[in-house]
């Protein structure tokens, strides 16, 4: 990122909100060409009764917040949260960050205090009494979306038994539709050889903490009685591996918990005076040219998860990126990306003026500040012995570069 910003070429605006302090709109009318890259910002919910929360539980909260909290991000400073009434959390998903949010609950505390998570979530897990987290998902082991990488982080937690139905595991694996399905999966198949290697059945658990993996579960409800248990319906598979779906039973299984945490999918929003599939929920396009009404819209494209929905890791992210920008170069040497609201010429003049028309110019943060704000913010986190103490406030950072650009 830093060869990049550094770049001549390049200006950097933070501090910025595309929306509400400028539009899209005054983007175009001063630049031949704007790539929408502002990912998915929302989380998918669960859609069951009692999620919100009754009188003082707190629910179902977001994952995505829960990570947003720990590592800092402003809007999540003030997370509602239960670490304390419970042992157990309950996490619903089987993803990269379903798991990244059960190693957070379980870990160690001085494992977690060489980290650059925030003082404030250490002092608060230092406090929690979590002590075991359920991670629930509809389908089976096969059709688990974490990857490896992740899991072998929960595996480096001496403190924490990994728990599964070692036997569905096994007899998935092992059936005829599991090896032929397997045979092009290596990854999961050696994910699912290091799950079987480093778990152990319910009734061997015996250290300090559990990470229970659980499969073939459906949220019905979050049950407030004498506590707070999410309900689940149990699940059979149907079709082979690849396409397998969940049907449910008529069985259920409560399971008490401090709170719950969802993690079932993000959701891009739409921005005004952008074509948007509501359905989809992604800016429609063609190869990264943003179409209206099946027509190209002039001088505007989309990348990441904004394009094709929140599936893939960074390097799919990066390759996708690629293929937009390609896309818009070519329009660009072809004149493609001229439209009746975008500049005959764009030039720095323009873009100034536009700038300070909407106060951009006035509330933005530039590069160079951004940097003294991360010089800080790692000064701060060597004297703790960390990678670095993340300011947790906009006005906080603010101060540390010397000025104020409220919004």
């Amino acid at each position: 990122f830093a060869s990049v910003a550094l770049d001549p070429r390049v200006r950097y605006f933070g501090n910025t909100r595309v929306g509400s302090q400028m539009r899209v709109s005054d983007l175009r009318s001063v630049y031949d060409a704007v790539v929408l890259a502002y990912g998915a910002s929302e989380d998918k919910r669960l859609g069951v009764c009692g999620e919100d929360g009754h009188n003082e539980r707190v629910g179902v909260v977001s994952a995505r917040m829960f990570v947003a909290w720990y590592n800092g991000l402003p809007e999540a400073q003030d997370l509602h949260m239960d670490l304390l009434s419970h042992d157990t959390v309950v996490i619903v998903g089987h993803g990269n960050v379903a798991l990244d949010c059960a190693r957070i609950l379980l870990a160690p505390l001085e494992h977690l205090a060489r980290t650059d998570i925030t003082n404030r979530a250490l002092t608060a897990l230092a406090q929690s009494n979590i002590r075991r987290v359920e991670m629930v998902g509809r389908r089976g082991p096969l059709q688990v979306s974490f990857t490896t990488k992740e899991l072998r982080e929960m595996i480096k937690l001496d403190n924490v038994d990994i728990v599964c139905d070692r036997d569905l595991v096994e007899r998935e694996c092992a059936s005829a539709e599991g090896q032929a399905f397997l045979t092009h999966k290596r990854p999961l198949r050696r994910m699912m050889d290091l799950l079987l290697k480093h778990s152990v059945r319910p009734e061997d658990a015996q250290k300090e903490k559990q990470f229970h993996v659980r499969f073939l579960m459906s949220p019905s409800e979050v049950i407030y009685s004498g506590g707070q248990s999410v309900r689940f319906q149990t699940n059979v598979l149907e079709g082979l591996p690849e396409s397998a779906r969940a049907v449910s039973t008529d069985s259920y299984v409560d399971v008490p918990c401090a709170m719950a945490l969802r993690s079932v999918g993000y959701a891009s929003t739409s921005l005004c005076g952008v074509p948007f599939d509501s359905v989809r929920r992604i800016v429609p396009n063609i190869a990264g040219r943003v179409v209206h009404d099946g027509d190209a819209v002039r001088g505007l494209y989309v990348a990441g998860w904004l394009k094709r929905g929140p599936v893939g890791v960074i390097a799919t992210t990066m390759q996708d990126a690629y293929r937009t920008a390609d896309a818009l170069v070519m329009d660009l040497e072809s004149g493609a990306t001229s439209s009746p609201c975008s500049p005959c010429s764009s030039s720095t003049s323009s873009i100034d003026t536009m700038l300070a028309q909407t106060r951009v110019a006035k509330t933005s943060v530039s590069y160079d500040d951004w940097l003294r704000i991360d010089a800080h913010e790692i000064a701060v986190g060597v004297a703790h012995k960390k990678p670095r103490e993340k300011l947790t406030s906009v006005n906080e950072m603010l101060d540390v570069i010397g000025c104020s650009k409220n919004q």
